[in-house]
């Protein structure tokens, strides 16, 4: 069994009476708690390195996931790397049932997908506590499944730690190192034109899409039709993605969220359950003059 029964083997099943879709708290997936200097959840020799990265950050020595062209202008932006940080959280995700025929949102499959999303970024964030960083940039969220535990999967969070140049403390308005999953060269674009990020932000809906019914599927054969329970379905699940995706950047005083995106993604549950993830970097104003750099000429010299 994978991380939820196929609905293929569970029709007869559920035919029955379907099972209501698990209470959310305030309807919305809740963050995991962040304690500044705290290494919960991180293990003995995570705590080693972190050891290690912060001789290596005061002789002036770092690592880094950047290009070199996202270094140098970091660099330009007057951020200095410190240290390539990382959480991880691997994560049993439970069972819900589903009536076959039936559209809706599986609440306990949507909590535990962004709470164990939360827990890999709240030690990512812990460890650039640990360096002094102001913030991360380029941070990647990753999903590793792994042949010795079907129903379990690796929540990987990884990017680089930085810190302002000028000693301005430069943190989220929650007291977090901010996150930006922006490449460095977007992050030092953004910081040019008069804007900084302020956190990741993301949203998700694991969605049970209903089957149709025969005789409504006899009706269709050989005819062009629009199927209205299946645009239905997945436009409720992005609506509620996005919705608690903008309420994260509400919740940090942002004036908006750049490089928003919905990834889709079965995980393994089936052809009809799908999670719906949006997630973008929030940013507020730094300066009342946004100076648009005019774009440049390039032209490449390879053949």
């Amino acid at each position: 069994m994978g991380f939820l029964k196929r609905d293929e083997d569970n029709q007869s099943a559920q035919a029955g009476a379907a099972a209501p879709p698990a209470p959310l708290t305030d309807d919305a997936p809740h963050a995991a708690s962040y304690e500044a200097g705290s290494l919960a959840g991180i293990p003995e020799s995570g705590r080693e390195r972190i050891a290690r990265m912060k001789q290596e950050v005061a002789r002036g020595f770092f690592t880094s996931d950047l290009s070199v062209n996202e270094f140098l202008l970091v660099k330009q932006a007057g951020f200095e790397p410190l240290g390539l940080v990382l959480g991880s959280s691997i994560y049993h995700i439970g069972f819900q049932q589903a009536m076959w025929n039936q559209s809706q949102e599986l609440g306990v499959l949507t909590q535990a997908m962004y709470h164990a999303r939360e827990l890999a970024m709240t030690r990512m964030e812990e460890e650039a506590d640990q360096l002094g960083a102001d913030g991360i940039v380029g941070v990647r969220l990753d999903i590793g499944r792994y042949e010795w535990g079907a129903d379990l999967a690796e929540f990987i969070s990884v990017g680089t730690a930085v810190k302002h140049r000028g000693g301005e403390l430069l943190r989220a308005p929650n007291g977090r190192p901010f996150t930006s999953d922006l490449s460095g060269q977007d992050f030092a674009t953004l910081l040019r034109a008069g804007y900084r990020p302020v956190g990741l932000v993301m949203g998700n809906c694991v969605y049970h899409v209903g089957r149709q019914g025969m005789l409504a599927s006899l009706k269709q054969v050989g005819r062009n039709v629009e199927m209205p329970n299946y645009t239905q379905a997945l436009y409720e699940a992005r609506e509620l993605a996005m919705e608690r995706m903008q309420n994260e950047a509400d919740e940090l005083q942002s004036n908006g969220i750049v490089g928003a995106r919905i990834v889709e993604r079965s995980h393994g549950w089936g052809s009809h359950v799908i999670e719906f993830f949006a997630i973008g970097t929030a940013v507020v104003t730094t300066s009342a003059d946004h100076e648009i750099e005019k774009p440049a000429m390039v032209l490449p010299l390879t053949g």
